[in-house]
C-alpha cells in the first residue's frame, strides 16, 4: 500500500473501482509522500483536511457505483487557480492572505468529478518565468538531480511538474501562456497538454495574458492526460472565450493507429546552435512515427522566428492591463503609509513591495508598448505578426498535415541559479519552441522521449489541429509507446 502514490491515474481508477484499495488509502499515501518531500518545495499550501473529506466522499460514490474516471484521484492545484477558502496567491506577495470566496471553473469540474485536492502548487509569480525562480515561496526543485546540483523543474508550472514527477500526486493542473505546461513537463519527464484556446474555462484563474492563457493537465502518461483533460474542459458561460463545443471522450481516442497520418517537420525549428542531442531526439521521434505507419513531411512555418519577440510584446501588454487591479485597496497586500502620504503613495508603495522584479519588468514593458506613440510601432505590429504565425499553421493543416512534431525545449533542465539574474532574454529563449502554439491558439502536448548524456529528461512536442485534442493525444500515445520512456528520478529528497 505504501506505493499507491506511484500509480498512474488509469491504474488508480481501475484499482479503486475493483476495490483493491480505497480513495482514503490512496490519499494518505500521497499526503505521506508530500510530508517527506519538503526539500522539493512543490506544495506551498497543503489541504489535508479537505483531501481526507473529499476522499471519504469519493469512497461513498465508488460504493454507490457513481464513479467518474477522476473519482478518488489525488491531484495538486497550481497556485494560479482560485480555490474556495484556500490561499490563492499566484506565488506573489501582493496577494498575501487572499482567500477566494469561490472556486475556479476547472477546479470545480475536478471537484465535481470526485478528484481529491491535496493542496496548492508552487509556480513562477503570476506565471511569469521559465524556471520557478520568481516565486515568493522560493523555487520548486526538480526531483531529477545531476552531478549533485539542484535543477529547475521549469516554469511557470514548476511545482505541478515536480509534484507529478516525484509521485506526490497522480496529476496536477497547470496553465500555459507561452509554454508553462509543456516546458516543465519536458524538464521533469512528465506529460503536459495545452488544449486549444477556449477548451478549458479561464474563469477563476488569475490572469496573466488573457488571449494566451489556457489551463491543462500535467500527468505521468498520455492516457492520464486524456482522462484528466476530459474532466477539466467544457463550455462555461462565465468565460466569454470558452468554446460551446461538446467534450469528446479523449481516452477512447487512444487507439494507437496512426497509419496514414501526415506529420509535419518544420524546417524553421532546426535552429543554429541546436544541441546535437535535441536534434537526434527529434529525428528519432520522426522515425518512430514513420515506423508506426505515419507519413513524415517537411513543412515550412516561415514566421516562426518572429514568434518570440511578438509574444514578448503582446504578453506583457496584456499583463500590464490585467495586473493594474492589484492596488492594495480591495484584497491582498497593502503597504503601510507614513503621515502625510495619500492614496497615490499607497498604490506606488504597494505595487513596489508586492510585485517581484520579473513581474515589474513585464508590467513596465507592457505599459511602454501600449503607451501613446508606441502602440502602433510595437503592439499593433506584434498583433499583425501573430496573425501571420497563425496563418502559417492554418496553411500547413489545410495542406493535409495532421500534427507537427518538434522538440519541446532547446535544452534539458538547467541548474537553479544558472540563468536567473542574468540577461532575461536568455531565460525567455526557453520558450522558443512552445510560444508559437499559444500565438496560434492551438493544442500541443509535450511527452518524455529520452535522456541526455547526463541523465536528464528530454521531451518532444506534438502540435495538433484546433479542437482535435483526441487525435493529437492518440498520436502522442503512439509515440509514447514507441519511445518506451520508463525512467524515474532516484529519490534523494
Amino acid at each position: 500500500m505504501t506505493d499507491l502514490n506511484a500509480l498512474s491515474i488509469a491504474e488508480a481508477r481501475d484499482g479503486l473501482r475493483a476495490g483493491r484499495f480505497t480513495a482514503q488509502e490512496l490519499t494518505e499515501a500521497c499526503l505521506a509522500a508530500i510530508d517527506g518531500a519538503g526539500r522539493l518545495n512543490a506544495f506551498v499550501h497543503q489541504t489535508p483536511e479537505i483531501a481526507r473529506q473529499r476522499a471519504a466522499d469519493a469512497d461513498a460514490r465508488l460504493r454507490a457505483g457513481d464513479a467518474p474516471a477522476m473519482c478518488g484521484i489525488p491531484v495538486g492545484i497550481k497556485d494560479l487557480f482560485c480555490t474556495e477558502g484556500v490561499p490563492s496567491q499566484a506565488a506573489s506577495f501582493i496577494l498575501n492572505g487572499f482567500l477566494p470566496p469561490y472556486e475556479s471553473t476547472v477546479g470545480a469540474r475536478l471537484r465535481d468529478a470526485g478528484a481529491v485536492m491535496l493542496g496548492k502548487l508552487n509556480m513562477d509569480e503570476f506565471a511569469m518565468g521559465s524556471s520557478n525562480e520568481t516565486s515568493v515561496y522560493g523555487p520548486a526543485v526538480n526531483p531529477w538531480k545531476v552531478d549533485g546540483r539542484d535543477l529547475t523543474p521549469g516554469g511557470s508550472s514548476g511545482g505541478s511538474a515536480a509534484a507529478v514527477a516525484a509521485d506526490l500526486c497522480l496529476g496536477a493542473t497547470g496553465t500555459d501562456t507561452g509554454g508553462s505546461i509543456r516546458q516543465p513537463a519536458a524538464f521533469t519527464g512528465t506529460v503536459g497538454i495545452k488544449p486549444t484556446y477556449g477548451r478549458c474555462s479561464r474563469w477563476g484563474i488569475v490572469a496573466f495574458a488573457s488571449s494566451l492563457d489556457q489551463a491543462g493537465p500535467m500527468t505521468r502518461t498520455v492516457r492520464d492526460a486524456a482522462i484528466m483533460l476530459g474532466a477539466m474542459c467544457g463550455h462555461d458561460p462565465k468565460d466569454s472565450t470558452s468554446a460551446d463545443l461538446p467534450v469528446p471522450d479523449f481516452e477512447a481516442a487512444l487507439t494507437g493507429d496512426v497509419r496514414g497520418r501526415r506529420i509535419g517537420i518544420p524546417r524553421e525549428y532546426r535552429m543554429d546552435g541546436m544541441p546535437a542531442e535535441i536534434a537526434a531526439l527529434w529525428d528519432r521521434g520522426a522515425e518512430m512515427l514513420r515506423d508506426a505507419g505515419a507519413e513524415i513531411v517537411d513543412i515550412s512555418l516561415p514566421h516562426t522566428k518572429y514568434a518570440l519577440p511578438a509574444y514578448y510584446v503582446i504578453a506583457p501588454a496584456e499583463a500590464s492591463s490585467n495586473l493594474a487591479r492589484y492596488d492594495g485597496v480591495r484584497y491582498g497586500h497593502r503597504a503601510k503609509l507614513t503621515q502625510g502620504e495619500g492614496i497615490v503613495e499607497m498604490y506606488e508603495k504597494t505595487r513596489a513591495e508586492g510585485f517581484g522584479p520579473e513581474v515589474q519588468r513585464r508590467v513596465m514593458i507592457g505599459t511602454y508598448v501600449l503607451s501613446a506613440g508606441f502602440y502602433d510601432a510595437y503592439y499593433n505590429r506584434a498583433r499583425k505578426v501573430r496573425t501571420l504565425i497563425k496563418r502559417d499553421f492554418d496553411m500547413a493543416f489545410d495542406d493535409g498535415i495532421d500534427a507537427i512534431l518538434t522538440p519541446a525545449t532547446p535544452s534539458a533542465a538547467f541548474a537553479l541559479g544558472e540563468k536567473a539574474g542574468g540577461d532575461p532574454v536568455e531565460m525567455y529563449l526557453n520558450d522558443i519552441f512552445t510560444v508559437p502554439v499559444n500565438m496560434a491558439g492551438l493544442p500541443a502536448v509535450a511527452l518524455p522521449s529520452g535522456l541526455d548524456g547526463r541523465g536528464r529528461p528530454l521531451g518532444l512536442q506534438l502540435i495538433g489541429r484546433p479542437w482535435e485534442e483526441g487525435d493529437l493525444l492518440n498520436i502522442a500515445w503512439r509515440l509514447e509507446t514507441a519511445a518506451g520512456f520508463v525512467s524515474k528520478p532516484q529519490k534523494w529528497w
